[in-house]
C-alpha cells in the first residue's frame, strides 16, 4: 500500500494520474528518478557497448595477482554482521529446487537379528545446467582473454580438475545480505519473455520502484517468473528470455558479489560460451559468484508478505576440491 500510495502521489505532482497494472509499472521507476533529477538511461546497449564494460571495468587485480575468491571478497565479516540483524521474524525460504539426480541407485541393508538396517544412496548428475540450482565457481568459465584474474585456462584446468579458482575459494564465505528485484511484479506480467529481456537500466528502475538499495557485497536475486514461463511454455518460441547482456553493468556499477537467478541469460540464435556478451561473463571478469536456477517464485511471495525485499542470505557449496562448482541448497532469512 505505501509504495502504491508513493506512485499515486508521484504522478499526481508529475500532472499525470495514477496508472493501473501496465502503466504503472513501466513508469513508477522513470517517475521515482524524474522526481529526484535522475532520469535512467532506458537505451539498449550493443553488443559492442557491453563487452566494453567487460573489457574496462574488470576487476582482474583488484585483489591481488593470485586472488581466487573475486568480489566475495567484498563480502567482509562487518557485512555478514549487518546481514544478520536483518534477520526479524526468523522466517526461512528455500531457494533450491527438487534435486532429481539423473542417476539414482539405492541399496537397502538388513543388519544384525532385530529387523533394523539402513539405506544408502549413490547419486550421478551435472549440476551445470539448467535443471539443478548450483554455485558456479570460478573456475567454470573464462573469456577469450582468459578466466579470473587473467589466468590461462589450458594451464589451470585439466582432467583433474582446477587448480586456480575452486569452489573450495568460496568454503563458508556465501553469507550476505540479499535483495530481490521482482521483475514480473513490476511489469505486472506473469514471467518475462524472450522479445522483452530484463535489462540493467530496468534493474535500477525496480529497485527505485521496490524503496531499495544494491550495495557492495550484496547478493542480487533477480526474479523473473521462471514457473510461470514453464506453465506456458508450449505457447513461447523456442528462445529462452533472462538477462540482457547490459545487467552486467549493473553489477559493476553497485559492486554485487553474488547474482541468483531463476531465467539466466537471455539467448537467441547464439548463447553460452559463443554469446561473449552474457551475463555469465561476470565470473571472469568481474569474479561474481553465480546461483544458477534458483527458485525464486516463493521468496517472492514472502517479500509481498514481509513487505520487504532485504533479507539474510546464505549459500553454503561442497567443499569439492578441484571443481568447478557445485550443487546448493540457498537460503533467505528474514
Amino acid at each position: 500500500m505505501r509504495s502504491s500510495r508513493r506512485r499515486f502521489l508521484l504522478a499526481a505532482a508529475a500532472g499525470g494520474t495514477f496508472l493501473g497494472r501496465r502503466g504503472a509499472a513501466a513508469n513508477a521507476g522513470s517517475l521515482e528518478a524524474a522526481v529526484a533529477g535522475q532520469a535512467v538511461d532506458t537505451r539498449v546497449l550493443t553488443t559492442e557497448e557491453v563487452l566494453n564494460i567487460y573489457r574496462t571495468r574488470r576487476n582482474w587485480g583488484r585483489w591481488g595477482a593470485d586472488d581466487q575468491v573475486g568480489a566475495v571478497n567484498l563480502i567482509t565479516p562487518q557485512k555478514r554482521v549487518a546481514a544478520a540483524g536483518l534477520v526479524k521474524t526468523g522466517r526461512t525460504v528455500s531457494l533450491g529446487r527438487v534435486f532429481e539426480p539423473a542417476q539414482h541407485f539405492v541399496s537397502n541393508m538388513a543388519v544384525g537379528r532385530v529387523g533394523g538396517g539402513f539405506m544408502q544412496d549413490y547419486y550421478g548428475y551435472i549440476y551445470h545446467g539448467s535443471a539443478i540450482t548450483h554455485v558456479d565457481a570460478l573456475a567454470h568459465s573464462w573469456v577469450r582473454d582468459g578466466m579470473w584474474n587473467g589466468r590461462d585456462p589450458a594451464k589451470e584446468i585439466d582432467t583433474s580438475g582446477a587448480r586456480f579458482g575452486d569452489i573450495t575459494a568460496w568454503s563458508s564465505r556465501l553469507i550476505t545480505r540479499g535483495v530481490l528485484l521482482d521483475v514480473p511484479r513490476h511489469r505486472r506480467e506473469s514471467h518475462i519473455t524472450a522479445e522483452k529481456p530484463v535489462h540493467g537500466w530496468e534493474l535500477e528502475e525496480i529497485a527505485k520502484a521496490q524503496g531499495v538499495s544494491v550495495g557492495a557485497g550484496d547478493a542480487l536475486l533477480v526474479y523473473s517468473g521462471r514457473e510461470a514461463f514453464e506453465r506456458t511454455a508450449a505457447k513461447q518460441p523456442a528462445r529462452r528470455p533472462g538477462l540482457h547482456g547490459s545487467c552486467a553493468k549493473f553489477i559493476r556499477d553497485h559492486d554485487v558479489s553474488i547474482l541468483v537467478w531463476d531465467l539466466m541469460d537471455a539467448c537467441d540464435e547464439a548463447c553460452g560460451a559463443d554469446k561473449p556478451d552474457r551475463v555469465h561473463a561476470v565470473i571472469a571478469n568481474f569474479g561474481v559468484c553465480l546461483v544458477d536456477n534458483a527458485l525464486l517464485e516463493p521468496l517472492a511471495a514472502a517479500c509481498l508478505e514481509e513487505r520487504r525485499y532485504e533479507f539474510m542470505f546464505v549459500a553454503q557449496p561442497l567443499r569439492v576440491l578441484r571443481g568447478s562448482g557445485s550443487a546448493a541448497n540457498p537460503t533467505a532469512i528474514f
